[in-house]
């Protein structure tokens, strides 16, 4: 009798350590989810994380990697496993291929690239595109008659312009306008620091400035952004780039992840980065409000 309550109680302590050992199995579905080191891929990244999560798996957060070029090394070597980045960044940056203006054939490339080249893939790209832009306020845009950037350069006699150092030299900056725009005979031009350009508008010093379109500031209904009627500039819409080994492992991830960004347009984002660099609310709690109404299903 005691022998057979010996090999009971090992009966079921295997069955113990073999559940066990399936429930830890389970847990090994750990995907490490970088970001570079700002608002808005904070936010991105965040919102894959809990994505993620709520589909069973684990997430290695490790956000704040740096630029471009950090952060995809990282996942070429293998150190995160997705990350979101632009298309304008991709296709100017990392694959050093001539500027393009269509935001599909611009993805199309990239996506091509990426597989070549480096072994990764580019899942759904968002309506969000942080592209460069410049930035009125809505009482000088309706003073003057602007809405586009030709309208601005027939007009600019009459404006004030709050530059910034980068703008003024870039080969996607004031060259690149003026190449396809023609010359701009500002009223006025003075360069500013990044962190002050919207708030000379506001306080009546300028009229004009250098925007990103996802740019927090633009959700403040006192300013305008420009059309650019001729397409100059190249678009940055945002995607998760995955390693192709973390896809072939948990091919669930790009249903999950085109999810989320399916839910992103510029005007989302702008309210989304405002919340964090103009209200000064945690992105974490941002991104999970947000998450929790308008992506969880």
């Amino acid at each position: 009798m005691k022998h057979r309550r010996k090999w009971v109680a090992i009966l079921l302590a295997a069955m113990m350590v073999m559940t066990c050992l399936s429930s830890c199995s389970g847990n090994q579905n750990v995907i490490q989810v970088g970001s570079k080191d700002f608002t808005e891929s904070f936010l991105m990244a965040e919102l894959y994380r809990l994505a993620l999560e709520d589909h069973g798996f684990t997430v290695d957060r490790r956000f704040n990697l740096g630029g471009s070029p950090v952060a995809q090394a990282a996942l070429e070597k293998g150190d995160i496993d997705v990350y979101p980045e632009y298309t304008g960044t991709a296709l100017l940056q990392i694959l050093n291929l001539p500027i393009a203006t269509d935001p599909q054939k611009v993805y199309e490339t990239v996506k091509k690239e990426y597989k070549t080249r480096f072994g990764l893939t580019w899942l759904n790209y968002t309506q969000a595109s942080n592209s460069q832009g410049l930035a009125m306020t809505k009482e000088a845009s309706e003073k003057y008659g602007i809405k586009t950037i030709s309208d601005l350069q027939k007009n600019a006699s009459e404006i004030r312009f709050a530059s910034t150092t980068a703008f003024a030299e870039i080969a996607d900056g004031l060259p690149l306008l003026e190449e396809h725009y023609g010359e701009f005979n500002f009223k006025e031009t003075r360069v500013f620091d990044v962190s002050l350009k919207y708030q000379v508008l506001l306080n009546g010093e300028m009229d004009l400035t250098v925007a990103f379109l996802t740019d927090g500031q633009l959700a403040d209904d006192r300013f305008v952004v420009l059309e650019d009627d001729k397409h100059v500039w190249p678009p940055y819409n945002i995607a998760p780039i995955v390693r192709d080994e973390a896809l072939e492992q948990y091919p669930e991830i790009e249903e999950i992840l085109n999810n989320v960004s399916q839910a992103l347009d510029n005007e989302t984002m702008r309210s989304l980065n405002s919340q964090v660099d103009i209200e000064q609310k945690d992105y974490e709690a941002v991104a999970r409000e947000f998450y929790e109404s308008h992506i969880k299903e």
